[in-house]
């Protein structure tokens, strides 16, 4: 062996073991990656990272009684994001908004058009959004040949922070072209709504990775039953025997479709233990999110202020972990590697968007059960849509289970329109003499 050789033999000795040792460590590393609970707690502990020190940060606030003591530039802010406003009734008053009356809502030709244009902006939005989210989660991207494996997306938390910031986008614009109410909760305060709605959004789309789409459109068709149960734990809300009893053919219709799942032609159609425990965190997160905004709500607040104040604390939440992880500049990279999946996304946060704005005003015109009616709808149509486009394997059981369930979903609503309509009891009638 020549004389160079011996004398590099010593350093070639030292690094050959670390260079193994950190392929083998990356390699590792990338396994855990592929893991969905492993990503999970390590988001969950980005989001850590700005909770603790916000956690004391207002603590400290009202420890020293700031609120009396503050001054300077920073107090505003401060007084806004920890103590609110002082007035917690009449928030109001302040702000003309005349209650939704259909006989004095104009003519009946005014008001059918305005009923299609909102089913129509509904499940425009909304049926767009479920085809792409099963698009970007379920198939690659970059491969120009049906034999190319291309390259899949995997980051769901870069997704819901593009729906989070748009929305945030939208609804701040909306909040300085039109009057809302005086705001009084206390910012922070939509920061448990928000952790919620982001953990619900990330289950949502990472569950689509174990699951079928139609297995995920009954199991959120479900969330009434887990809704009731927050209802009862977080609000202590009593419900009706039909409320019980829907949400029994609800379970009974989802069991059906989920024991008579086939593999079919594609294996996303398969629904895996991990994908069913993903779905039962989702309902769980957004079952939470609901009721915590019902109380919320009870601040007066308009469903825009409702919707920056969660969307700003969403945005602060993902966009922390994805920099901590590294991984928001790797999902960049991603966008700019195929144009097709950053056309994706923004349809993806645009439709998002614009749905949210679509339940507002469709509730303000038309109140909540013609909204559930539509979103019902909604949900079957996508279920069908799905199947067309992916080629989804649905049983004959399992297409009963399905019936089953939007069948106990259009009950539920029924019920209540007849139980609002029985309560408001006909004013007498005062005869002038």
């Amino acid at each position: 062996m020549p004389s160079f050789l011996w004398r590099l033999w010593p350093g070639l000795v030292l690094i050959l073991p670390s260079t193994l040792a950190a392929d083998k460590e990356s390699s590792l590393l990338q396994d855990w990656h592929d893991v969905w609970l492993f990503r999970f707690f390590l988001n969950v502990l980005g989001y850590a990272t700005i909770i603790i020190p916000g956690y004391f940060l207002i603590g400290y606030f009202k420890r020293i009684n700031y609120l009396e003591t503050g001054r300077g530039i920073c107090y505003p802010v401060i007084k806004a994001c920890v103590f609110g406003s002082e007035s917690k009734t009449g928030l109001l008053d302040d702000v003309s908004i005349a209650p939704r009356n259909d006989a004095d809502s104009g003519s009946s030709a005014r008001q059918a058009f305005k009923l299609v244009f909102c089913a129509a902006g509904l499940q425009t939005s909304y049926l767009t959004w479920g085809v792409l989210q099963e698009r970007v989660m379920t198939r690659s991207y970059g491969a120009s040949t049906p034999e190319e494996e291309g390259e899949r997306f995997k980051d769901s938390q870069f997704l819901v922070f593009m729906n989070r910031i748009l929305a945030l986008t939208v609804s701040g614009l909306w909040c300085l072209l039109f009057k809302q109410p005086r705001h009084g909760a206390p910012m922070y305060k939509y920061s448990f709504a928000s952790l919620s709605n982001v953990l619900s959004s990330w289950c949502q789309y990472e569950a689509l990775k174990y699951i079928s789409f139609p297995t995920q459109v009954l199991a959120k068709a479900s969330k009434v039953i887990p809704v009731m149960l927050m209802g009862k734990i977080v609000s202590h809300k009593s419900y009706e025997y039909w409320e019980y009893l829907t949400a029994a053919l609800i379970s009974l219709g989802v069991s059906m479709f989920l024991l008579t799942s086939t593999t079919g032609k594609h294996p996303s159609t398969v629904t895996t233990f991990s994908g069913v425990v993903i779905l039962v965190g989702y309902i769980v997160f957004d079952s939470f999110t609901s009721n915590w905004q019902d109380n919320l709500f009870k601040c007066k607040m308009s469903s825009v202020q409702m919707m920056f104040g969660v969307n700003l604390f969403s945005c602060l939440f993902t966009v922390g972990s994805l920099l901590e992880q590294g991984a928001f500049f790797d999902s960049l990279a991603f966008m700019t590697r195929h144009s097709e999946f950053a056309f994706h996304a923004v349809l993806l946060s645009v439709c998002s968007a614009c749905g949210q704005l679509f339940i507002f005003y469709t509730i303000a015109q038309f109140g909540a059960a013609i909204f559930t009616i539509i979103m019902t709808l909604r949900q079957a149509i996508a279920i069908l849509l799905s199947c067309f486009l992916y080629g989804h394997a649905v049983t004959m059981v399992g297409g009963f289970g399905m019936a089953v369930v939007f069948l106990a979903l259009f009950l539920r609503v029924y019920a209540r329109i007849r139980m609002k309509a029985g309560r408001r009891a006909p004013q007498p009638q005062v005869q002038k003499v």
